[in-house]
């Protein structure tokens, strides 16, 4: 059986290892706690090692492993999917995303839900987007990366796999064209793309930005309160959107005009 009544201290030991991206990295192994993650991980396709309840171990060892300021009443091990490009067939009229250097993991827990929400097909991160295992990320997807595909790559070799199958790329910029002025460009993203969305702080990086096409460069333009828009070149900076905010906003866009 998956759910064990007893814990010895070399295995709470390395639960709690579990909490740095070292030891996540040596197992292959991550935490999951909550009884709703617990319970998507176990309908998942995701190998589960074992189950701890604090109705079996006791509220004390639970307290131990659990790394939550309030233990939840169960955590789960799960082996981790460490998918490739490969394992990923890019078809048109699907819809994709692909992350830039993402640092902050409630931010990518937060897009790859909202991701799910919008029918996204799969997820692609840069290697230095924040790990999808880090323990802040998946609480944050609420359970969401148990159905969808996440996958690390070089967003160079997405982006020719992307080309070679006439799938286009598409990426947020504050200088790009707003999205609400250009139903084309929106119906376009929703017959199936690759949208990219950058760093929280810098955007999308320049060697990643030079990969896509000036006329394929949007913005979620920003409003005064007479409901006109804002001159792009006039807001910089913390007034442009938190980047999981920006993206619910575009999918939302696209999947509304793209249904019309």
């Amino acid at each position: 059986t998956l759910f064990r009544s007893n814990l010895s201290n070399s295995k709470i030991k390395l639960i709690r290892s579990l909490r740095q991206k070292k030891f996540r990295q040596e197992t292959g192994l991550f935490a999951v706690e909550g009884t709703k993650l617990v319970e998507e991980a176990l309908h998942s396709s995701f190998e589960v090692e074992s189950v701890y309840r604090k109705e079996d171990i006791g509220e004390h060892t639970m307290q131990r492993i659990s790394s939550m300021s309030s233990p939840s009443p169960i955590l789960a091990l799960v082996r981790q999917k460490n998918l490739s490009l490969s394992d990923i067939p890019l078809q048109k009229g699907r819809l994709y995303l692909a992350l830039d250097g993402l640092r902050d993991p409630g931010n990518l827990g937060t897009i790859i839900r909202i991701a799910e929400w919008f029918g996204v097909s799969a997820v692609f991160c840069s290697h230095d987007t924040v790990e999808l295992y880090n323990p802040k990320t998946v609480q944050a997807t609420m359970g969401a990366l148990f159905r969808l595909s996440v996958v690390y790559c070089n967003l160079s070799d997405l982006f020719s796999k992307a080309g070679s199958l006439d799938v286009p790329v598409w990426g947020t910029f504050l200088d790009g064209t707003p999205v609400t002025s250009d139903k084309q460009a929106l119906k376009e993203m929703g017959r199936g793309s690759v949208i990219v969305l950058g760093n929280e702080s810098e955007g999308i990086s320049d060697p990643v930005s030079k990969l896509i096409g000036r006329k394929n460069h949007i913005l979620i333009p920003s409003f005064r309160t007479d409901g006109a828009p804002k001159d792009s070149q006039r807001f910089q900076g913390s007034e442009s959107l938190n980047v999981a905010t920006a993206c619910a906003a575009i999918l939302s866009l696209v999947r509304a005009t793209g249904s019309v």
